[in-house]
């Protein structure tokens, strides 16, 4: 299912109208409420969160307003956009109209974002992760193991964990390459699979190596991988 965009400056693109403002937020929200009854999450739950996000500063920063303008002004005459765009943020029953939109869109934002983190936490506590092997001191590169248990196959990427840091926290980004699926056998069992990656690739000795399983038949591409590897950051931070 291809995915409706809004687009960023939804708002303030095209006619600034709150009828017809409401209409293309709930056509972009009933998408979206149509995706997590299938619980497909992504892109549909990030993207959401950037959009309340967006909202929330519109209503709280007037900057945040002037931004959202449309930009294609300022190839006609700059000194003519800069009296345009400050007319219409002056403009009272633009304001008006903007603040009823604002108005509107915040709780039905919020309602479908209790929709999606109740699906993600429920598919959060059906996924298992746990270690192969011996785990090597370091753990920011290694091997992640993705599979159904109703499924005998299984997924393998490598991964490599990245740190970034600003003067208040550190951030933890992954970055995933798939290698192979493996049909789990009798013979074929995770620490097998492990060695046979090890004689593969050289360059990586003593890899950390990690399954997640899931119990539950979701989406893999739009919930199941990237549930996976935020709960491997997650797994990979809390021991650090």
């Amino acid at each position: 299912m291809s995915m409706v965009a809004l687009n960023k400056n939804w708002i303030t693109e095209n006619q600034i109208d709150f009828e017809y403002k409401k209409y293309v937020l709930l056509a972009y929200l009933q998408h979206v409420s149509e995706n997590f009854t299938e619980n497909r999450l992504y892109p549909y739950l990030s993207d959401l969160v950037d959009h309340y996000r967006n909202l929330k500063a519109l209503k709280d920063n007037k900057q945040h307003l002037y931004n959202m303008f449309p930009e294609r002004l300022r190839t006609v005459d700059l000194e003519k956009f800069r009296l345009i765009y400050d007319k219409m943020v002056q403009d009272d029953s633009i304001m008006q109209e903007i603040e009823s939109i604002l108005d509107f869109s915040i709780p039905q934002m919020e309602n479908y974002l209790r929709e999606g983190k109740k699906i993600y936490d429920f598919i959060e506590d059906h996924l298992k992760v746990f270690p192969v092997g011996v785990m090597p001191l370091h753990n920011e590169s290694g091997y992640l193991f993705l599979k159904e248990i109703s499924s005998p196959e299984m997924r393998v990427y490598e991964f490599h964990i990245s740190i970034f840091e600003n003067p208040i926290e550190k951030y933890r980004g992954i970055n995933l390459t798939y290698l192979k699926s493996y049909e789990m056998s009798i013979l074929n069992t995770f620490e097998a699979i492990k060695l046979d990656l090890i004689r593969f690739n050289k360059n990586l000795p003593n890899p950390a190596t990690f399954v997640i399983e899931t119990n539950l038949a979701i989406p893999f591409d739009e919930t199941f991988l990237p549930l996976a590897k935020r709960t491997l950051v997650k797994r990979i931070a809390g021991a650090a």
